[in-house]
């Protein structure tokens, strides 16, 4: 069984920070890429950032600069730094985790229950 446990969300101010964090346990041979995504309401979920298992990352154009993925492998967890934050950044945030639970079995994507960032003044 693998879980992610995702932390960090809340209500900020426009222009305020918030660092989110997403937690992998339970029983698996190997993480490969670690993202986040996020879902408006009334809007289709997307890619926020992704971070590969060597470190490579990806940021969806409305974030760069602003945003900063990141990962312990130690910890099993990915980060969220995000900085100058926009009324139109409120969104749930969900992490999404690539992992083989088993040695030569296929990577599956599992998702974590979300977090809720709120911004507004």
């Amino acid at each position: 069984q693998v879980q992610l446990v995702e932390s960090g969300g809340g209500l900020v101010q426009p222009g305020g920070s918030l660092r989110l964090s997403c937690a992998a346990s339970g029983s698996f041979f190997r993480i490969y890429t670690m993202g986040w995504y996020r879902q408006a309401p009334a809007k289709e979920r997307e890619l926020v950032a992704v971070i590969s298992d060597v470190d490579t990352t990806n940021y969806a154009d409305f974030v760069k600069g602003r945003f900063t993925i990141s990962r312990d492998n130690g910890k099993n967890t990915v980060y969220l730094q995000m900085n100058s934050l926009k009324p139109e950044d409120t969104a749930v945030y969900y992490c999404k985790v690539i992992i083989s639970r088993y040695y030569n079995s296929d990577g599956m994507a599992y998702w974590g229950k979300g977090t809720l960032v709120s911004v507004s003044s």
